[in-house]
This record gives structure tokens, C-alpha cells and sequence, in this order.
């Protein structure tokens, strides 16, 4: 089936990473786990052997400092990276550093490509992505407070922001900002680049999420800003262009999450089949029991599916559209997914599944958060569903392919 979804040449570069996965990453899950200094250096040693192997920024294309070649290309290498959770960190495709990434390759001067880009593509450095607001929804971005008001040739940030994503330990902030509060509800703010050393800057510290509150990369802060100085040169884009911005970067960066769970559905999957075949209860091996080949086959199902919409989507971006309700209806339809995949290998496992002997549990805590970043679901169900009904009422319909 790959075969048919992916070029030739696709197939042979995953098989690098496959290869590079299980000599390097897997093996390496329990120490990057503690999260401690020895887990830092860890990491460093892994992506240099990533760099020195080619298999570096597969995200980001050569001329912006990675490996990549459209989305459909990183999709398939997805289907290898996202079997681990720490790979992406250790391939420098990692979000929130990927999404930001891509948007500052699109939007950035030369200037902010060279200060940020740069040493963001190269791994020296990593940034966050300062959106979400603890005082407002999430879901409605046109109800953000933090503002930015221009005094010459600065802007003056004052605001709160939470869930801020990998903050601790990072260089820089993509800041979305309130500028012009009087304007149309979408274009009101702004991106603005703010380095975390500017002073004003507060990395309150991580957000405990079910219990975890991890660190550097593998955490979700909460931010304040007071009186934060920053020039009106570190707009990323125009003045107003946050909203659109933010769509061009959450598109992209929704269907990388999905990319990452086809990796971890199918883990999860290979994981639930072979403890089957392994376990054996009232007489014969898990295998056997009717209600666990009904897991498998609907697992199978979900993850066929999955795969098949986001070549789809991938396919469509790299021929540049949007596909606003591909990514819509992956995002949530794919979220459930993992959710169900990998609750169901739980359940095969029993009491072992909620243990650290196997990854599941851990992928269990991440796969509820899908549901909810980046869109929860129902939002996502709201846009396909109004997308599709206003072709209805336009007497056009809708087609699917």
C-alpha cells in the first residue's frame, strides 16, 4: 500500500530513519524520559548523529537550512518519526520550533531570517509560540487581550499567556499580539518576534498537564509580558497580519501533528497485535477472543484511513492549496483515532498497558491533548460542516477528490 501513496525514492529515505529509529531513538526512550541533564546531553549527541546522517530538518526545504521536499514527503517520513515521541526533537522537526520555522522561511525579512531563522532551522537555538490566553478561549483567537502598542520605533507588550510551548530554556517568542483594537476583528493583531532575554519577559514556569510538567522543550508555560520593548522591525509580516498568519502556520502545523500519530497509531498497533498473539487467557491466546480481532480490524480501519486523508491533504498543500477542509476533517477525525488505537492496545495489555514497561501509557497522556490544541475537535467539525453547507445553499454542492 505504501508503495502506491509514496514515489519510489520516498520509500528509500524513510528506510534511513526507520534504520536510525531503532539503533538510536527507541533504544534511548527511557533515559530522554528523566528529563535530566544526562537526558539533555542525550539528546545533543543524537542530533548530531542525525545532521552527520542527512537526516536533519526533514521539514524544512535545502534553501531554508533542512532536508525536506513538500509535505507529502514529510508525511511519509512521519509515518518512522512519529513512532517515538522524542523524535522529532532529535530529527529538529519538533513543534512548536517547526510551525515557526515555516512561518518565518514565508514572512521573515532577510534581517529576521538571518537573527532567527537561521539558528532556529540549525537547532542552536529554540523558540515558542505565544497565542493562547488563560482569561479567553483558546478556540477564538479574536477575543486575545495581550496588547502591543507602538511608541516609536517600538512596540510596548503588556499580557498573559499560557500554554506557551516549549518556552523553558527557549531563545525567542512569536508573540501574537493586539495592535489595533478599533480595526475589523481580523486584522486587529500582529506577529511580533521577542527575543526572551528583553526585559519584561517572564517564563513563569511550566504548567503542570495530568500531572507532568516536564522541561525545556517537553513543556507548556505560562508567560507574562510587562512593559516588553521590542523594535517594530521584529513584525513578522505586516502590521495586522496575525490572524491570516496564524492560519498559515496552524494549517501546516495541524496536519504535522497527524503526520507524527500515524507513527504512534501504528506503534501503538504493532504493540497491541503482538502482545495478542502473545498473552494467553480462559484457554488460548488474546488473539483468539473475538472482541480483541474486533479491535484490530477497527484499529486497522482507522489507521487506513488516516494515512490515505493526510496524503490527500499533503498532496493538495504541496499543490498549493490551503485545504482548509481536508486539514479541519483530519485534524479531528484523526484525533479520535489515536485516541481509540492506542486505548485499545492499553486494554490488551491490561494493567500492564498503564505501566512505564510499555510506551502506551505515556502515549496515552498526549494523544487526549490532540483533541483539544490546535483546534479542538468540535471547532473543527463546525468548520468542514459550514464549508460544506455553504456549497450546498450555493446550489453547487459538494465533491468529494
Amino acid at each position: 500500500m505504501s508503495a502506491a501513496l509514496f514515489p519510489p525514492a520516498y520509500l528509500e529515505r524513510r528506510s534511513h530513519y526507520r534504520a536510525f529509529m531503532e539503533k538510536h531513538v527507541i533504544p534511548s526512550e527511557r533515559a530522554l524520559e528523566r528529563e535530566d541533564d544526562a537526558a539533555l546531553e542525550l539528546v545533543a549527541a543524537l542530533q548530531e548523529k542525525a545532521r552527520t546522517t542527512g537526516l536533519w530538518a526533514p521539514h524544512m526545504p535545502p534553501e531554508a537550512g533542512g532536508t525536506g521536499d513538500g509535505f507529502l514527503y514529510y508525511a511519509c517520513m512521519n509515518e518512522e518519526i512519529g513512532r517515538s515521541f522524542w523524535a522529532q526533537l532529535v530529527f529538529g522537526c519538533q513543534a512548536p520550533d517547526a510551525g515557526n520555522a515555516e512561518i518565518l522561511h514565508l514572512y521573515g525579512t532577510p534581517e529576521q531570517k538571518e537573527r532567527f531563522l537561521e539558528p532556529l532551522v540549525a537547532g542552536r537555538v529554540r523558540s515558542f509560540f505565544s497565542m493562547t490566553e488563560p482569561d479567553v478561549a483558546g478556540s477564538d483567537p479574536t477575543t486575545l487581550r495581550t496588547r502591543a502598542v507602538r511608541d516609536g520605533d517600538e512596540w510596548v507588550i503588556d499580557g498573559h499567556k499560557w500554554f506557551s510551548s516549549g518556552a523553558d530554556g527557549a531563545a525567542f517568542a512569536i508573540v501574537f499580539a493586539i495592535t489595533d483594537p478599533e480595526a475589523e476583528s481580523h486584522r486587529r493583531g500582529s506577529m511580533i518576534i521577542v527575543p526572551v532575554d528583553t526585559p519584561g519577559v517572564d517564563i513563569v514556569g511550566p504548567i503542570s498537564v495530568m500531572g507532568h510538567s516536564g522541561r525545556a522543550w517537553n513543556t507548556h508555560c505560562e508567560v507574562r509580558y510587562t512593559g516588553v520593548r521590542t523594535p517594530v522591525a521584529n513584525t513578522l509580516g505586516e502590521r495586522g497580519d496575525a490572524f491570516r498568519i496564524a492560519q498559515k502556520r496552524l494549517g501546516p502545523g495541524r496536519i504535522h501533528h497527524v503526520m507524527r500519530w500515524l507513527g504512534q497509531m501504528q506503534r501503538a498497533f504493532d504493540l497491541m497485535c503482538s502482545y495478542a498473539l502473545e498473552r494467553e487467557a480462559f484457554g488460548g491466546p488474546l488473539a483468539d477472543k473475538q472482541t480483541v480481532q474486533n479491535w484490530i480490524a477497527d484499529s486497522a480501519a482507522q489507521i487506513q484511513a488516516c494515512r490515505l486523508l493526510t496524503m490527500d491533504a499533503a498532496r493538495k498543500i504541496d499543490d498549493g492549496s490551503e485545504a482548509r477542509v481536508e486539514v479541519s476533517l483530519l485534524k479531528f477525525f484523526a484525533a479520535q483515532a489515536l485516541n481509540d488505537v492506542i486505548d485499545r492496545a492499553i486494554q490488551v495489555h491490561g494493567a500492564r498497558g498503564l505501566t512505564d514497561a510499555t510506551p502506551l501509557a505515556r502515549m496515552a497522556m498526549h494523544a487526549r491533548a490532540g483533541r483539544i490544541y490546535d483546534g479542538p475537535d468540535e471547532v473543527h467539525r463546525m468548520v468542514v460542516a459550514r464549508r460544506i453547507l455553504k456549497g450546498y445553499a450555493a446550489g453547487d454542492g459538494w465533491r468529494f477528490g
